[in-house]
């Protein structure tokens, strides 16, 4: 029950550091490449302690093929008469300005918005995200995966239509309150990280592939490239052995990806390289850790991390523990 979880008994007990507002965003699109497209989007917004002030529904018509139908629902018929993305840029945008992005896996409704804010040649005003998978480890939440209905199960949060917009937003903004409340009786430290917009915007030179793994809880894409690929410069760390749980990355450490990701490959990639890791494309014994979305996959990393008994870790989990990756020994090289 709601009414036994931690509370915040007075105005002197919330933290100070804490957000001024939130808000909470849902994005449904066409797929998950970097060429996909927004066709609606819905924010809630929450004062500084998650209660609810308003929201806000639009369908966008992304002037192009709906993507999968059957997951989202919206044809190419209900969309053809809606507006264009630069048409509610300017509302969407008033609805996040001066709050904090709040998304379920936040990291591909924020990457999907600014890139639509990019093609518009406008800029989301929006400056830090957080993530409700995150917020959830951080408060040791015993759910059975990272999906948004687990999330909304451990809440006693109903789900009525999943994959739209409005509703995936108004479930989790239900189910960001008690999370919210009880961070703050806890005086948890909220893993917000940084927005940084797009600046400009390029289509992409190749053909649309279609994404075959839209269906996934983590909506991980990343079909689409950002630049062309590259040979890396070696890693100047020593490998300092396997990831242990619980502690900090450590330079040198040899890390690979398998399966989807929200961020595109390459772009999560460059910023595991910029932190000092060792980015591998196969894995062997000597891999400190595995990144995947999915760890009960039969990719060929992964039936190899279990062999080897590698530690796997999901996209969100990295991208936090790549903030505070520790340095190299200073005897190290």
């Amino acid at each position: 029950m709601l009414e036994d979880r931690p509370t915040v008994s007075s105005a002197t007990d919330w933290p100070t550091a804490y957000p001024k507002g939130y808000a909470v965003v849902d994005v449904e699109t066409t797929g998950l490449s970097r060429d996909d497209r927004i066709i609606s989007a819905a924010v809630y917004r929450l004062d500084a302690r998650g209660t609810v002030e308003d929201h806000w529904y639009t369908l966008v018509n992304p002037e192009r093929d709906p993507g999968p139908v059957w997951i989202h629902g919206l044809t190419s018929d209900v969309l053809s008469g809606a507006p264009l993305f630069p048409e509610i840029a300017e509302e969407f945008a008033a609805r996040l300005d001066g709050r904090v992005l709040v998304a379920h896996n936040a990291v591909f409704d924020w990457s999907m918005i600014a890139r639509e804010y990019a093609r518009a040649k406008r800029t989301a005003p929006v400056r830090q995200r957080l993530c409700t998978i995150a917020l959830s480890k951080e408060l040791g939440l015993p759910l059975p995966n990272h999906k948004l209905e687990s999330l909304a199960a451990h809440f006693g949060v109903v789900q009525e239509r999943a994959h739209h917009a409005l509703d995936d937003a108004r479930v989790l903004a239900e189910a960001f309150l008690p999370s919210l409340r009880a961070a703050a009786a806890g005086n948890v430290r909220l893993p917000l990280l940084e927005c940084r917009p797009l600046t400009e915007w390029s289509e992409p030179a190749v053909p649309r592939q279609p994404s075959a793994s839209y269906g996934s809880p983590y909506r991980g894409g990343g079909a689409g490239s950002w630049r062309p690929s590259r040979k890396r410069p070696a890693c100047p760390h020593p490998n300092p052995g396997r990831y242990e749980p619980g502690k900090r990355l450590k330079q040198g450490m040899r890390v690979a990806f398998s399966g989807d990701t929200s961020v595109d490959r390459e772009l999560l990639e460059d910023r595991a390289v910029e932190a000092g890791l060792h980015v591998a494309t196969s894995l062997s014994r000597l891999t400190s850790l595995l990144v995947t979305n999915d760890p009960d996959s039969y990719t060929s990393k992964v039936v190899k991390a279990k062999q080897y008994g590698t530690p796997v870790m999901d996209e969100a989990a990295f991208g936090q523990l790549l903030r505070t990756v520790e340095p190299a020994d200073a005897t190290d090289g």
